[in-house]
Parts: C-alpha cells; structure tokens; sequence
C-alpha cells in the first residue's frame, strides 16, 4: 500500500507522484496503522475513525494552549478564559469546521504542544526533572509538527526568530536557546532523510538561521574576552546573524536542486509590491481570500468577545516592562535570578518576552495574510487571559502608577481573579446561548448537480476514462469516484501548475483546436465544464478565473482607464454550448444538468458543417 501511494500512477493521466510527498500523507499512515493496530476494522468505519483523530488532536490543541496559560499566569482562571476565547473566537482560531483533513488541524495541535514545553522550558529557576521532561517534549513535537506539514519550517522560522531576539536583549539563558535551536537542526535533518530527501527543508530560511546563529555563537565563544574585536562582535551580533543568514541561503539556493516553493518566494514578491506579473497561477493566488489582507469583520468579531481590547491591554503593559528590562541591561544592571510578585518586572521572565514577540510577529504576518489569523488567534487568546489573571501584570502596573491608597500587592491578588471572573460571566451569558443553538443545529450536505454528476460517472463513464476540468472538480472527481484525472489543486508542483494553468484554458477565449490539443496532450477523455465558473458574477473584477486568463493571455485591452477583453475567439465554455462547428467536430456532449456540461473528446474528428 505504502509503495503505491510512493508510486502512484493512477491519479494524474501521464504522471507517477510520490503522493506520500507532495500531499503530506503522514498523518494519513500514522491513522492507517492505528486503525490496522487497534482492531478497529469491525467497531467503526475508517472515515469515523478518522474523524475521531482529527477531533481528538484539537482537544489537544485547546489542552496544550490551557497548559501554556496556566504554565505563565500561575492559575487554572487563565487557562479556563483561554479555552472559552477560543471557541468563541473559533471561525477566526481554526478551519477545524469546514476542512477536517487540512495538514494544519493535524499540524497545530503539536505545535502547540511544542511551545507549551517551550514556555516551561525557558522559565528560570526550572528543577531538572522538569527541565529534561520539557526538553524532550519540544524534541519529539517539533519533529513531529515538520512531519505533518510542508510549511511547518516556515512557523519554526517565526519562532527561531523570536528565540534570538529573546537571546539578543540577554533575557534569557543562552544555553537553553541553542539547546532548542539543535534541536530544529536534527529535526530537519531527519525531516530531509524521512520526507524522502526533501530539498524544500535544505533551502528553509529556518536552516539557514539557525546555522548562522551557531556560527556566530561558535566565534563568539572562541574569541578572546575584554579584547577590541570581541566588543566589535557582540556590538554587531544581529547585522553578522542576518549577514551569515542571507549569504547562507542564497548559497544553498545555488548549489540545492529545488522547485518545491519557488512559487512562494515569487508570490512574496508581487504581494510586497516588489514586483508584477501577468501570470494566471500566481494573480489567482492573490486573489484568494486567505491571501487577502484581513477584513473588519475580523477586528469587529475579537472586540466583541472582549479578546482584542485585553491583548491590546497585556500586549502594551508587557512591552513597556520588557523595553525597561532591556534599558537596564545596556546600563549594566544584571537579570534578577528569582523574580517576585512585588517587583512588579514582568519584562524579566523569558518565556513571557518570548510570547510577546511571538505574537507580535505573528500578528504582522497577520495583518497582511488573513489565513495566518489561525495561527496567530490562538495565542492572542493565550495571552490575553495570561496577562489578566496574572498579579505579575497588574502588579507591574500598579508600580507605575505608584498607588498608596490601596496596597498594590492586595490589589493585584483582588484583579487577577475579579477580572476574569467578571469576563467569564460576560461571555457565558452572552455567547453561550448562540454556541448551545449552534450544537442543536442539524446541517447535512446538500449539492444535488454534484452528486448527480458523480452518479453518472459511476455508472456511465469508462474505467480507463481520463476527467478535464478545475483542479478543485477533479479532487472531488477522484476522491468521489476513483476515476483518472488531468489536474489536482496541488500547488508545490511546477508540473501540476502548469497543467492547471494550461486545463484552465476552457475558460479563455482561445480557438476550438487549440482547447483540443491541450487535453489531448494529457489524454484527457472527457472534460466538464462548470457553469459557476464559466458565468462567475465575482465581486472583485479581474479576480475571476477568466479575468485571470484574460490578463495572462494578452487578450484585455485598455481604453480610456477601463479594461475591456478582446479576442479574435469566443469564450471557449460559452461557445461549446452552441453546438456548432468547429466545436462539435471535436467534442460531443453526453451529459448535462443546471451546474455541469459534460463533452466526450472525439478521437476521430468529423469535419462536417
């Protein structure tokens, strides 16, 4: 089973794919071997088994973000107010809803994992046992979170570059920090060996980092204390990491075949404004909603809950004690080993800077992606019930005002748990009803043109037929069906996209002929044209596909500031429901309902008027 899914030629016409590797199947063995092992085969089917994993590992996720609270703030409140902002923030904290088998819902859940671990790992004064236990968990979920997910370099970059801010401002113990960064050395070196010698992990920008941050580390350390050029180097620590960095990966770049995500890097181009293209895959990109800037709704949506105002609230608190923290350390003024309540310095405690700037990261991502609001949601939620039900925070606060008529310590202690207290009953009388109406809700799955379709298919189409059609059709073709496909909505294949690119030409304005040759290229048998796409009214114009096409093809003209398409052919969709020639003498229409026209490709073309 396993070397077919490694050498699968019976998804893609004309193509064999490693599809343990270019779909991130991990998860799906791991639950395969589960299921074998457990004896599950006569207790429940293999989707509800299935299922039941993917749920299962979100509790963990709720539970590891819980943990992570309660590790900070020292109470139980402040997992508890964690656990209800996420859920009732849940359309803006995961997809788990409408898209259970995304790489992130079996990714996350161990990431958050990895940084509750993380979070106990850095704090000070931590007994060994504790320290070894949370150092193995962030070795073994760290791993396991690149294992579930092609971008999961990417985030470790994030949090990589948190750490060495963290160990730049020296408010952390810079052995513990190398300590994590070797352990995403060995994870991506048995990530490059497992994932079946994948040059994505070689060429990461996390790699690249990490390497520069050991080397910097190594110099450091073999340089001579007290001398000029030990000064000069710790004065220029950051310009010689980002140096080293850069110089590092534009090497591995030159000298490490690679393709996996060049897609990305030329996607990060265009979305900064640094450069423009008329390419149909890389403008359609653009134009999806989780690449989009984030929209009101979504601001509106965390103010409601109370969430947005209480992280604003921590975030700058936590701030102004960790620039102060920082001002005393260029004077010269050491760390505190034990930090106590009445210190009222936050600022101090590493696993608390740490998430300030994990999530201040995180959230400018967000701010120019709407898909990283799932990554970054969670851990506003985190932080916001930390800083409220911490006496540290209020505590900190109170210094600053210099409060005499109530004693600041008593006071901290009153807020810590009058605060969330007040903030639970808030959102338990007003969220509540709206989450028991939505459990009560019974909502099934209702496309009846699809399912039609996929019925036909069944019982009308071929074995061997090959289906043309949106990338996004044809997974449900093969999922729903098993039959051959030309295309798949994969987009870490140069191959695959450009055949997405060149099948959806049926929505251009290109000739009969040209259409013909292109599915015939792939072996194409039947191609299905969609009426949704074909008619799409989109409320953006230009981001429609045949807008997209339109630009990439040079068929839009500009007069007087307005666009307008031109072409010699009609739209080739539109055209082929006429039935007239030239388009009849190559495809013949079998099948038909309100949202799907379904044409045999002729093998012997009829060239009769």
């Amino acid at each position: 089973g396993v070397y077919e899914l490694t050498h699968n030629n019976k998804t893609i016409s004309l193509k064999t794919i490693n599809a343990v590797q270019q779909m991130t199947l991990y998860p799906e063995l791991i639950a395969s071997v589960l299921y074998q092992a457990s004896g599950s085969e006569e207790v429940i089917e293999p989707v509800y088994f299935y299922i039941g994993i993917v749920f299962g590992l979100q509790g963990i996720y709720v539970t590891a973000l819980f943990v992570t609270s309660w590790v900070m703030s020292g109470t139980w409140l402040a997992g508890r107010l964690t656990v209800a902002w996420f859920i009732i923030n849940r359309t803006d904290t995961t997809r788990i809803d409408y898209s259970i088998p995304s790489r992130e819902n079996w990714a996350l859940p161990y990431f958050a994992c990895q940084v509750a671990a993380l979070t106990g790992y850095l704090k000070k004064n931590l007994n060994c046992s504790a320290e070894k236990f949370c150092y193995l968990l962030v070795s073994a979920s760290t791993y396991t979170f690149m294992m579930m997910w092609e971008y999961s370099h990417y985030l470790l970059f994030v949090q990589a570059v948190s750490l060495f801010l963290l160990d730049s401002f020296a408010l952390a113990q810079t052995e513990k920090v190398h300590e994590v960064y070797k352990i995403y050395l060995f994870s991506l070196f048995l990530g490059y060996l497992l994932q079946f010698e994948n040059s994505a992990l070689l060429v990461s920008p996390l790699l690249s980092l990490v390497a520069a941050l050991m080397l910097s580390k190594y110099l450091q350390m073999n340089m001579k204390k007290g001398t000029f050029m030990s000064r000069l180097l710790k004065i220029m620590y950051v310009y010689l990491v980002l140096t080293i960095t850069v110089t590092l990966n534009f090497l591995l770049k030159m000298f490490v075949p690679h393709k996996e995500n060049e897609h990305l890097l030329k996607f990060i181009e265009v979305k900064l404004g640094l450069n423009t293209t008329k390419n149909f895959t890389m403008n359609w990109l653009l134009c999806q909603e989780s690449l989009q800037a984030p929209s009101q709704d979504f601001f509106l949506r965390l103010t409601q809950s109370s969430l947005l105002p209480f992280y604003i609230l921590v975030l700058i608190i936590c701030l102004f004690s960790i620039t102060q923290v920082i001002f005393r350390r260029i004077c010269g003024e050491p760390l505190k080993e034990t930090v106590k309540l009445e210190d009222g310095r936050i600022g101090e405690r590493p696993e608390i800077v740490y998430h300030v700037i994990h999530t201040i990261l995180l959230g400018c991502l967000a701010m120019c992606l709407e898909g990283i609001k799932y990554l970054w949601t969670p851990y506003v939620c985190m932080l916001a019930a930390f800083g409220v039900c911490s006496p540290e925070l209020w505590m900190t606060l109170f210094k600053w005002l210099r409060l005499k008529a109530v004693h600041p310590m008593l006071l901290a202690l009153i807020l810590s748990m009058a605060v969330p207290t007040i903030i639970g009953f808030s959102l338990w009388k007003e969220f509540f009803p709206r989450i028991m109406t939505e459990l009560s809700e019974l909502q099934e799955f209702y496309d009846p043109d699809t399912v039609e379709l996929m019925t036909w298919i069944k019982r009308q189409a071929p074995v061997a037929a090959v289906f043309a059609g949106s990338p996004q059709l044809m997974g449900v073709i093969k999922l729903c069906t098993g039959w051959m496909v030309s295309s798949l909505p994969l987009y870490n294949d140069d191959d695959l996209l450009k055949r997405n690119e060149n099948i959806y030409q049926i929505y251009s304005k290109r000739s009969a002929e040209d259409i013909y040759k292109i599915l015939t290229s792939y072996k194409a048998n039947f191609l299905i044209i969609e009426d949704s796409i074909c008619n799409e009214v989109g409320p953006v114009r230009g981001c429609r596909v045949k807008d997209l096409l339109d630009i990439a093809n040079g068929h839009v003209v500009c007069e007087e500031g307005d666009s307008y398409a031109y072409s010699k052919y009609g739209r080739f969709c539109h055209e082929i429901k006429m039935n007239y020639s030239p388009y009849v003498n190559y495809f013949t229409r079998v099948y038909w309902n309100r949202s799907y026209f379904v044409y045999r490709i002729n093998t012997v073309i009829s060239f009769q008027s």
